[in-house]
C-alpha cells in the first residue's frame, strides 16, 4: 500500500490555491494524498485530482479554546483513522492544532509550513497580546517535536523559528508553492491608461487602505502637475471572518470617490494582469512569499512593493520593481508613478521578473522540492 500523506489546511479553496503543485508532485512519487480542510466548493476539484478528501468542522476566524480543543480532537481521530505516514500542516492554525493533534503519535513525521505570520503578528490580528505570547509560547514547543521540519518561505522567517529554539537541520526554506510558469505567460502590456493592479483580499494588514490614499495622492491635481492618467485596480473578497477585512460598503465608497475599479473575486487572475501595466502589493508584513506577487512577475509585470519579508524576494530593486516603507502613501504614491511615467523600465523590469519566476519559483520544481523532503522526512 502506498504510503498515506495527509494535507491539513483551513479552507479547500486554500489547498487548491497554494499547495496543489506539491500534492501533484507526492502523487507522482508514489504517495496517497489525503485533504483535510473546510470543505465547500473545493470538494469536487480535490477529487478530480485523485486527492481523498476530508471535512473539518472548524472557523478560520475561530481563536476559541473552545473551538480550538474541539479541532485538535477531530483532527486526533482523522490521524488514527487515515494513519498517515505524514502530516502536512499548512499556516499557523493547522500548525498549532495539528501538531497538538499528533502528539505522542510519533510513528507520524510532520511537515509544519508557516506560510508568513500574519496579521497575528503585524497588528494583533484580533487577538490579545495575552494570546500572541502564548501562540509563541506553543510554537516554541510544538515546533521542536521529534521526526518534525518547519518550512518557511523567507529568510526572516527562518530567523524566527530559529529563536524560537528549533534546531538550524529542522528548518528549511522552500518558496512556497511557487508560480505554474506554463499556465501564467509572459503578457504585453494593454492599451489605454497605465494601471496598476492589487491582488489579494481586502484587509487592513495587506495595506489596502494606504493604498487607496498613495493613489489619491498620485492622482491629486492630475496632468496639471505632471501626472499621466492613471488608474487602479483592486482584485479580492473582503473576508468576514477576519476581523482586519475592509467593510465592502467601505470599499465602494473609496472606488466611486476615487475612480478606483473594484473586482472582487477573479476567478482567473490572469484576465487582471491583460488589463495592467504593473503590480503593487502594500502589505504591512506577515507575508510568506506572495504568490499574488510571484503570479504577477511570471505574467511579465514590473512590482511596487513594500519593503518587508517575502515582498522583497521577488521585488528587487532596480532590477525587479521598487520597494517602498510600510504605510508610507506618500512614497507609495511616488513609486507609482514612477512606473506609470516609465514604459521603458516597466518592460525592463517586467523582463527580469520572468526569468527570476522561471529560475527560483517554478511550481513543479518547488513541488518536487517538498516531495523530496517527505521521502527524508519518512525515511528518517
Amino acid at each position: 500500500m502506498a504510503p498515506r500523506i495527509l494535507y491539513v489546511v483551513t479552507e479547500d479553496w486554500y489547498f487548491l490555491s497554494h499547495r496543489l503543485p506539491m500534492a501533484r508532485a507526492a502523487t507522482e512519487a508514489g504517495y496517497e494524498v489525503h485533504v483535510a480542510a473546510r470543505m465547500n466548493d473545493g470538494l469536487a476539484a480535490i477529487e478530480r485530482e485523485g486527492f481523498i478528501p476530508h471535512p473539518l468542522k472548524w472557523s478560520r476566524g475561530s481563536i476559541s479554546a473552545r473551538d480550538s480543543l474541539a479541532a485538535v480532537f477531530q483532527l486526533r481521530s482523522l490521524f488514527r483513522d487515515v494513519k498517515p505516514a505524514l502530516v502536512h500542516n499548512v499556516a499557523l492554525k493547522p500548525v498549532l492544532l495539528g501538531t497538538m493533534a499528533g502528539l505522542g503519535m510519533n510513528d507520524i513525521a510532520i511537515v509544519n509550513s508557516l506560510t508568513g505570520m500574519g496579521a497575528l503578528f503585524v497588528d494583533g490580528g484580533g487577538a490579545s497580546p495575552l494570546t500572541r505570547k502564548l501562540v509563541v509560547m506553543a510554537l516554541s514547543r510544538l515546533l521542536r517535536r521529534a521526526r518534525s521540519v518547519t518550512v518557511v518561505q523567507n529568510p526572516e522567517d527562518r530567523d524566527f523559528v530559529a529563536r524560537l529554539g528549533v534546531p538550524g537541520e529542522a528548518i528549511t526554506i522552500i518558496a512556497g508553492s511557487g508560480v505554474d510558469i506554463e499556465k501564467y505567460e509572459p503578457l504585453a502590456e494593454p492599451d489605454g491608461k497605465v494601471t496598476a493592479a492589487f491582488v489579494g483580499r481586502m484587509l487592513h494588514h495587506k495595506g489596502v487602505l494606504t493604498l487607496i490614499e498613495a493613489y489619491r495622492r498620485a492622482t491629486d491635481g492630475g496632468e496639471d502637475e505632471g501626472a499621466p492618467e492613471f488608474h487602479l485596480l483592486l482584485a479580492g473578497d473582503c473576508d468576514p471572518e477576519n476581523p482586519g477585512s475592509l467593510a465592502p460598503e467601505q470599499l465602494r465608497e473609496f472606488a466611486s470617490a476615487y475612480g478606483i475599479d473594484w473586482l472582487g473575486h477573479v476567478g482567473d487572475v490572469r484576465e487582471v494582469w491583460k488589463q495592467a501595466h504593473f503590480a503593487v502589493q502594500p502589505s504591512r508584513g506577515g507575508e510568506g512569499l506572495p504568490k499574488s506577487l510571484l503570479e504577477a512577475a511570471a505574467c511579465g509585470r514590473s512590482m511596487v512593493a513594500t519593503d518587508v519579508p517575502g515582498c522583497r524576494e521577488i521585488t528587487i530593486p532596480r532590477e525587479t520593481g521598487i520597494l517602498v516603507p510600510i504605510d508610507d502613501a506618500d512614497a507609495l504614491a511616488g513609486a507609482m508613478l514612477e512606473l506609470a511615467r516609465d514604459a521603458e523600465r516597466r518592460k525592463r523590469y517586467g523582463a527580469e521578473a520572468r526569468r527570476l519566476t522561471e529560475e527560483k519559483f517554478s511550481s513543479i520544481a518547488i513541488g518536487q522540492e517538498t516531495a523530496a523532503l517527505y521521502g527524508r522526512l519518512i525515511a528518517r
